[in-house]
This record gives structure tokens, C-alpha cells and sequence, in this order.
């Protein structure tokens, strides 16, 4: 069920997106019709033209959620992009350009003048405007901050002294909180006093008269519980509480652990300060994977797929330097046994395969390390049984392996000799393989860097160089 909830979600989306295209096709059209033809009060037809579509389009923009206008403004060019943000109504900017990527939200800044952001930036709670605040113009943040009641200032400062990565970036501010010696009719008469609950509230914080943490009070409970008693005889003891400056990671395997909705973040006198929610959460682990995801690739940072062509090669070039370098290496090592491939020339449509497959096993490799490193599970002492296990794994997927390519070589071109290098090279190759898949985000994360970052490049560029040189120089001993 939930598979074809997805499904047709993202069917939706599409949908809207072809609709909002299909308007914006139809607004560029008439006005191209309009400027061409000269006819008497020429202006006002265009105006009326003009009106028209923007109308019907700023109708369909109006009736969708921030994050599905969102994922309109990420899937068009800027020129369309900005026509369609023009139409949002100002209340809804904050709300979109926290759903927007990191890229987007630069070039939407980026079109609109200090009043425009600074109405935007003072729809938002604390905690949302500290998601947005590096993005923003620090004259702008000021203003708002100089906007803000006491209370909201405060939060911001405080949400904004974290740094990236940790729960006190991601924590809500906004929760309800109650006494143990009240009684639960007490409760009830409080809530219903509230215009709304803060969203994701599935229990209620338990706290003494110096906002110590006591326990908590699921709404589940709250309702099937008899209105006489008080608090404490069925508040229940928190099993997770986070403090600021845990990492965001731990937390987020927290809340999959355990199934978690929301969970209390005290300080260090066990004073609550405000909570994790799951949609956070969630929002963090999207990131968080996007961001590998790039960095893997040799990506520095998330791209506007429409972004400049200055701007896409300046968060491109260095790790296609890297690549380059490395290519130019396995140049040199195929250049070394030229006249092995000279005498041979089966060896130059053999060489890739070998490569090949220890480039897709090394990949293979690394990225279980990195996820596995992602989510804590590698302590330092069990890296030697890591790598004897990878290599294990690699030893035996070679002999697989290199004993069918063996026999294919040997089919192919009727050289038991050349089956036989073709097969102890393909072993050797993705022993290779393994060793540099656990050895270099050993190396990146012991000295403190991203192990994911440039992984992708750095395996391939060692398996190439290396499967080259191993085919050609056991090619070279016992064939040529």
C-alpha cells in the first residue's frame, strides 16, 4: 500500500509540474502572438493576455503545498523559475524556500530585494529561520532578529550557536509542556485552550517547577486514562533524551531504532530546551544521503541541475583534475608494456574486462564501508577483520570469476597460457579491489576527512592502474 501511495504521489507531482509547464508554455506563446501583431490599443490587449494566464497559474500555485511548489522551482530553468516565484504569495516564501535545495534557494535569494526576504524570513518560527539564516544577508538577519519578541530572539541565538550536524541545528522549539501534580483533567482543560498542537506532538513533556525532564505523557495514554488521576501515576520515563550537541546521525538512529515521533533535548542540568521531531529527522537523513550521493561522485556541493555553466564547473573540476591525473597513469602503465601489446594484440581488448570487473568490485566494497562508517558500526579495532573478511570475499569472487573469464579468453583465442593470465589476473585484480575498498575511507575518516568524498574516483583510478599493470605484466612473463 504504502509502494503505491508513493507511486501515484510521485505521479501527482508530475502531473502538476506538466500543468504549471503547460501554462507557462501558454503565457510565452500569447505574449509572442501579441508583440507581433499591430493592432489599436496594443497594451491593453497584451496586459489583459498577460493577466490571464498569470492568474490561472498563480490559481494551480496556490492550491499546492510548499513542497510540491517546491519541487516545481527545482525542475525549471531560471527564467521560468523566477516567473513562477514572482506568483507565490509572500506569505508562503519562508515555507518554500525551506523546502527548496541548497542551490535553488540561492538563485531565489538571490531575485529578491531586502523587504521581500525580511517579510518572508518573519513568517517562519525560531528554529525554521536558523535553517534559513546562512543563506540570508546578514542585514537582513539582523533586521529580523531586532523584529523578533524576546523569547523567539533568544531561541534563534540559540539554534544558530550549533553547528551543522548536531541535534541542536534541527531542534523545535515549539512543544507542551506539563506539571506531574496536576491532575489529567487539568490536561485537557490546558489543550483545549490551544488553538492547535505543535505539529508531530505525540506526547506531552514532564517537567518540575525548574523545567527538569520527569517523564513524559503520550497522548495515547492521556485519552484512555482516567481524568481523576494525576500526572505522574501515568506520565512514563523517556527512554531517549538528546542533548544539543549530539550528532544529528546518532539521533536519526535513534528514531529508527525505536520508531520515535519526537524526543525531549535537555541541557546539562537535565533542563528541557525543546524537542526532535521526526519530520527533522527525516529531512536530515535525506540530505545526509544526497550528500554522500555527491560526494561519491566527486560533486563539492548539490548543483542546480539549470545552474550557470561557470557555476557547474567550479563545483566540478577538482576531482576531474584528480581523474585526469589518474588517467594519465593508467595511460602510462599500458604504455609501459607496449610492445607486450604489440606482439599480442588480444591483450588490448582483454585488459579492460579485468579492470572492469575490479572497478565494480572495489565500488561494491566502498560503499558498504562508507555506509556502514555513516551509521557508526565500524569501531577501530575490527578494521583488520573487516579487510581479512573483504579480502575472503574477494578471493573467492576471483576464482569464480577469473575461472569463467578464463575459459572465454581461452575459447576466444585457443592460449590456455592466456586463459590462465586472464584468470589469475582477474584475482588479483579485485584482491586489489578489496584491499584499497577498505583502505581508503580507513585513511580519509582516521584523519578526520569525509570518507565518501572523491571514493568513487579514487577506487576506480587504483583498479584501473593496477588491473592494467597485473594483466600486462603477467602477460609480459609468461606470453610474450
Amino acid at each position: 500500500m504504502s509502494e503505491l501511495l508513493t507511486r501515484l504521489e510521485v505521479e501527482d507531482l508530475k502531473e502538476n509540474l506538466r500543468e504549471v509547464q503547460e501554462l507557462l508554455h501558454r503565457h510565452a506563446l500569447a505574449e509572442g502572438l501579441v508583440s507581433r501583431q499591430e493592432i489599436p490599443r496594443h497594451a491593453l490587449v497584451e496586459q489583459l493576455v498577460h493577466k490571464q494566464h498569470l492568474a490561472e497559474l498563480r490559481t494551480k500555485l496556490e492550491n499546492l503545498h510548499p513542497a510540491d511548489v517546491a519541487y516545481i522551482l527545482e525542475a525549471l530553468p531560471l527564467e521560468e523559475r523566477l516567473v513562477v516565484w514572482e506568483l507565490v504569495k509572500a506569505d508562503r516564501d519562508g515555507e518554500i524556500l525551506l523546502e527548496v535545495s541548497d542551490a535553488v534557494r540561492e538563485s531565489l535569494i538571490a531575485s529578491m530585494d531586502s523587504d521581500e526576504l525580511v517579510a518572508a524570513a518573519e513568517t517562519l518560527e525560531a528554529d525554521e529561520l536558523a535553517d534559513l539564516a546562512p543563506d540570508l544577508p546578514a542585514e537582513v538577519i539582523q533586521e529580523v532578529v531586532q523584529s523578533l519578541p524576546a523569547e523567539e530572539r533568544e531561541r534563534l541565538r540559540s539554534a544558530l550557536s550549533y553547528p551543522e550536524g548536531t541535534v541542536g541545528a534541527l531542534m523545535d522549539f515549539e512543544m507542551v509542556t506539563v506539571r506531574e501534580d496536576v491532575t489529567l483533567e487539568a490536561v485537557t482543560r490546558y489543550l483545549r485552550r490551544m488553538d492547535e498542537l505543535p505539529d508531530h506532538t505525540d506526547q506531552l513533556y514532564v517537567v518540575d517547577r525548574e523545567r527538569r525532564l520527569r517523564g513524559t505523557l503520550p497522548l495515547a495514554r492521556l485519552i484512555v486514562s482516567d481524568l481523576d488521576v494525576e500526572v505522574a501515576a501515568v506520565m512514563v520515563p523517556e527512554r531517549v533524551t538528546l542533548h544539543p550537541q549530539d550528532r544529528a546521525a546518532d539521533a536519526a538512529q535513534a528514531f529508527e531504532r525505536y520508531d520515535l515521533v519526537s524526543a525531549p533535548v535537555v541541557d546539562a542540568r537535565d533542563r528541557l530546551v525543546a524537542r526532535l521531531t521526526v519530520d527533522a529527522v527525516v529531512d536530515y537523513i535525506r540530505e545526509a544521503s544526497a550528500e554522500t550521493q555527491l560526494a561519491e561522485g566527486g560533486l563539492r556541493e548539490e548543483e542546480d541541475i539549470f545552474a550557470p555553466v561557470l557555476n557547474s564547473f567550479r563545483n566540478r573540476w577538482s576531482w576531474l583534475a584528480i581523474n585526469l591525473f589518474t588517467a594519465f597513469i593508467a595511460s602510462r602503465v599500458i604504455n609501459a608494456f607496449e610492445g607486450s601489446i604489440a606482439k599480442l594484440v588480444a591483450l588490448a581488448a582483454l585488459m579492460p574486462i579485468v579492470a572492469g570487473i575490479g572497478g565494480n568490485s572495489g565500488n561494491q566494497t566502498i560503499t558498504m564501508i562508507v555506509r556502514a562508517l555513516a551509521l557508526g558500526q565500524i569501531q577501530a579495532q575490527y578494521w583488520r577483520k573487516l579487510l581479512a573478511k573483504e579480502l575472503g570475499v574477494a578471493l573467492i569472487n576471483g576464482v569464480v570469476w577469473g575461472t569463467l573469464l578464463g575459459v572465454i579468453a581461452y575459447v576466444l583465442y585457443s592460449s590456455i597460457a592466456l586463459g590462465g593470465v586472464m584468470a589469475l589476473a582477474t584475482v588479483l585484480n579485485l584482491i586489489l579491489a578489496a584491499l584499497m575498498g577498505v583502505t581508503i575511507p580507513w585513511l580519509r575518516s582516521r584523519f578526520g576527512k569525509d570518507p565518501a568524498i572523491g571514493s568513487s574516483v579514487l577506487i576506480t583510478a587504483c583498479t584501473d592502474s593496477g588491473g592494467f599493470f597485473i594483466f600486462l605484466g603477467l602477460a609480459t612473463l609468461f606470453l610474450v
